[in-house]
């Protein structure tokens, strides 16, 4: 007994591709959704990939952003600082002189 496959068309392939560009999922719960084979999604994707839809939690976009945060925490640790010693200049010039 032969197995019949299954045929879809361009556009079904174009937006399957496109809700795995924008979905966190693994592309393997994705194909299982849409009832495709995860190569064959695979393979979609490869073909049909539009780098416009492309999700913000790239690898790089990621490493991106872990290192606007790191300098964005040195800049409030050192802003942190120089506030720390005004205050104390502050205190000590606040002093009334006797």
């Amino acid at each position: 007994m032969s197995v019949k496959r299954q045929h879809y068309n361009e556009t079904f392939k174009r937006e399957a591709v496109k809700y795995v560009q924008e979905q966190t999922k693994s592309l393997e719960q994705i194909a299982d959704d849409l009832n495709v084979n995860p190569a064959t999604l695979r393979n979609w994707v490869g073909k049909y990939r539009e780098f416009e839809h492309e999700p913000v939690n790239q690898w790089e976009t990621l490493r991106q952003q872990s290192h606007l945060l790191d300098e964005q925490k040195r800049e409030i640790d050192d802003l942190k600082e120089e506030i720390a010693i005004l205050k104390k200049a502050m205190h000590i010039f606040s002093k009334e002189k006797n």
